[in-house]
């Protein structure tokens, strides 16, 4: 059977661009009659969310759609942000190496994608290959959805 997925719209402010921002995201309808959705996709820039969290979200007049009002309960996963600064860098190289670890990401441009830790895999060796590459300038990175799981990873 094929889930029903539909846009939602999240507005939020960004600490980044310091504005108001918005975003849209896949989610799969989980009780529709009660605004529960999971979210299908790996944010761009909403903080704090990230794939398989399970909102709640309600049709808004104003907005004309559905629009995310909170998050229920946290997948565990992580998003971590990152911009390529140097314009030699293949980004899809920078991905790739990432996806055989284990994190999948959505190229927004040829500079710029999001990345999802997943709650099973340790946090710790993905963070010192994205300190080594920041540290080489190669790449910038923020980590807007940290996960406890992920945080607990540097206390072994």
């Amino acid at each position: 059977m094929k889930e029903k997925t539909e846009k939602i719209l999240f507005r939020f402010y960004s600490n980044i661009f310091d504005e108001e921002m918005v975003e849209t995201m896949w989610c799969e309808e989980i009780d529709k009659e009660n605004g529960i959705y999971k979210i299908d996709n790996i944010p761009f820039y909403a903080p704090l969310l990230a794939s398989e969290d399970i909102i709640f979200a309600e049709f808004d007049e104003s907005e004309q759609m559905l629009t995310y009002r909170d998050t229920k309960d946290f997948s565990g996963n992580s998003v971590i942000q990152i911009v390529i600064m140097n314009e030699k860098t293949d980004i899809n190289e920078i991905r790739n190496s990432f996806i055989e670890k284990g994190c999948q990401s959505e190229k927004f441009n040829e500079n710029y994608f999001s990345m999802e830790i997943p709650y099973n895999l340790n946090y710790k060796p993905i963070k010192t290959i994205l300190d080594e590459l920041e540290n080489q300038e190669v790449i910038g990175y923020a980590e807007p959805c940290l996960s406890e799981k992920h945080k607990n990873d540097f206390q072994e």
